[in-house]
Formats: structure tokens, sequence, C-alpha cells
């Protein structure tokens, strides 16, 4: 998540409290400031590691930014440290291992599966401040939310996807998504409002792995989706997504570099320019990767601790939501052509200026996540 970390110094974001609208600015701490000891953090890691190339990498990464902000150190066993899960069954473990003679001033939970257990320890350790980052936990005075509205980057995704296919007179774009949810439901939502918004003749073919860490699953989807025709795919599957960038540069690597036939994918969570290298077969340095809607996973993490040690208050019981207008969200850019980023950034001023609104579930979905 290299561009997350980078997030500008103030960033303002929308806290939705009951009963009305929460606003609070946070902003980067240095070692010098207050008189106060720094937050020391505990990451607890959704499975996938903390080199998944989505939300765990993002998230640490940005703890690494907090740690190196404030001259504390990163790593096992350190001031800022995680704590990896092989299996959700290893959650409330690593919770109490988190929790365990208060040695974290606020414990994180990365991802919306860690919503049950981190609920758990919060109302075991009532005098422990806790994040969960990527879903809502109700009535819980010590647990703070992190959200994103990711449905907006994937909207400009989509608009980016559609360009491409409109110019080049495709019929469809993909998304592979990990699991049906809340979360992967903005991301659907947003890319086909996009799609469809450019130019509504377009299908948007989707196929759901059921996973988020079976990268090989990942593979096969993206390939039948390339044989049939489609040369864009939006990836919102956590490790899956791998598989899928994995095909693509396979693909491009039998194409001479300016072939018609090159395929593209979009990453998600984190850049992904580097994880789409390849070398063409003309000898010349690609990159399969056409864009990435950036959740800004590390800055929410970075965010809430900075806020912390500047005030001392900690946002429990509330939720703090990052979109576009706040830089929670965005679309990278590099490898768009001019017209598909004059499209990006139309879109993007009528999404902040309200000209757009995203919707952050499909229709006829299961689920209705609000904030």
């Amino acid at each position: 998540m290299n561009k997350s970390t980078k997030i500008i110094s103030a960033i303002t974001a929308i806290v939705v409290v009951a009963g009305g609208v929460y606003f609070a600015t946070s902003k980067n701490s240095s070692s010098n400031d207050g008189n106060h000891e720094h937050a020391k953090l505990g990451l607890v890691l959704d499975v996938g590691g903390v080199d998944d190339h989505s939300f765990n990498q993002s998230a640490w990464e940005g703890a690494k930014s907090y740690a190196n902000s404030n001259n504390m150190k990163a790593g096992q066993n350190a001031p800022v440290t995680y704590f990896a899960t092989a299996d959700h069954s290893d959650l409330d473990q690593n919770f109490n291992l988190a929790t365990k003679n208060k040695k974290y001033d606020i414990v994180y939970g990365i991802g919306y599966s860690l919503n049950q257990s981190i609920t758990k320890s919060a109302k075991l350790n009532p005098k422990q401040k806790f994040v969960l980052v990527d879903d809502i936990v109700s009535n819980q005075k010590n647990i703070a939310s992190v959200m994103f509205r990711s449905e907006q980057s994937s909207y400009l995704a989509g608009v980016a996807a559609a360009t491409k296919a409109k110019e080049n007179g495709e019929k469809s774009v993909g998304f592979i998504g990990g699991i049906h949810g809340n979360i992967i439901d903005a991301f659907d939502a947003g890319f086909e409002a996009g799609v469809k918004a450019t130019d509504s003749s377009l299908n948007v073919e989707k196929q759901y792995a059921n996973s988020f860490t079976d990268s090989a699953k990942g593979k096969t989807i993206a390939a039948t989706m390339y044989a049939s025709g489609i040369k864009t795919i939006f990836a919102a599957a956590g490790f899956v997504g791998n598989g899928a960038f994995s095909e693509a540069k396979a693909e491009n690597s039998k194409l001479n570099a300016d072939s018609k036939d090159r395929l593209y994918i979009i990453g998600v969570d984190r850049d992904q320019k580097t994880d789409g290298n390849y070398t063409s077969k003309d000898g010349k340095k690609q990159t399969s990767t056409l864009a990435s809607s950036i959740t800004s996973v590390g800055a929410g993490v970075k965010n809430v601790a900075d806020e912390y040690n500047k005030t001392k208050q900690f946002p429990g019981g509330k939720t703090i939501a990052y979109g576009l207008k706040e830089k929670g969200v965005f679309l990278t850019e590099s490898e768009l052509s001019n017209s598909e980023k004059e499209a990006v950034q139309k879109a993007k001023a009528e999404i902040i200026n309200n000209q757009i609104k995203v919707p952050n579930h499909p229709a006829g979905s299961e689920f209705n996540q609000k904030f």
C-alpha cells in the first residue's frame, strides 16, 4: 500500500453515530507531540498472512508507518506488532494474546470476519481500546469501527474498464469476488455501476470464489473469463486475486507488448502495479495491471492512533468512514490512457460533489449494511 501510507497529513473523516454525524480531524503525530507516551498497537490479522497483497499487508504497512513516524519499533513482540491468523479458529486466542497484560493501548481487528471475536474480547476486556477495520460493531463503547466507501473507488474502476472496453469494441468485462457479504458487495455494486454509467450495453460477468485465500481458484476463474473474450477483470477477492494476476501475466507473456489481445486486471486494496509485472514476447517490461482500487486500510490504522496520541480521546462506539472526499479510497491512474484518465477524473469529481450517488449493494443483495 505504497500510496495509501502517504495519505495527506490532515484527513477529515465523517463519523456516524446514533442520532447524528460526528466530524473528526486526524493528523500525523511526531515523536515530539505532547508529553505522553505514544500508543502501542497490536494488530490481529485475518487469514492470508501479513504479505497477502491485500488488507493484512496494507494494515501492517500503515502500522509500520505509524511506528516510524513516532520512533517506535515494529515487529514481533515490539510496541507495534501483529498476530498472524492461520485459521479463523485462531482468532479468539490471538485476541487473548493481544490483550494479555494490557500491553497494547489499542488492539485492532483487521477484516470484517473478525467482528465476532473482537466483540467477545471487548466484552471480556471493557477497559481495553479496540478498533475493527472493515465492519461495524454497534453498542460496544470500547470498539471504534473504521469503514471505507470502497464502492466509490470501485465505481472509478468500472469507468476505466468500460472506457477501455468501449474503445476496443469489447462486449464484457469481468468481476471476481471473494465471499459474498457487505464488504464485497460494495466492490461489486460500485464496479457494475461505473461500467453501466459509461456504457450500458456492456455486460459485467461476475463470479465468486467463495474464498479469500484460494489463489488457484482465482487463476481458474480468470482463465475462463479471458478465454470467453473478456480482456479486463476487477478482482476483489484478497489472495484469490493473486491467481488472477498470475493468469493475466502468463497469457500476456505470450504476446508482443503492443498486441491488441493484451489482458488487463484491476487490483484492490493496495497499489498492485508491480504484481502485474511481466516480460512480453518481444522482451519488453510491461504490467498487466490497468489500475488498483485502493482502500487506505493503513491510513485508517495510523489515523486512529495518531488522533488518540494527540487528543487522548478514543472514538469508541463510533464509525469512522473514509471515501473519495476524505482520500480514504482512490483509484491509481498511472497506467490509464488519456481518455480513461479523463473519464475517471470526471466521475471522481461528480462523486465528491454528490452528483453521483454510488450504490454499495448490488440489486437483489441479501445484505443491507449502511453507514
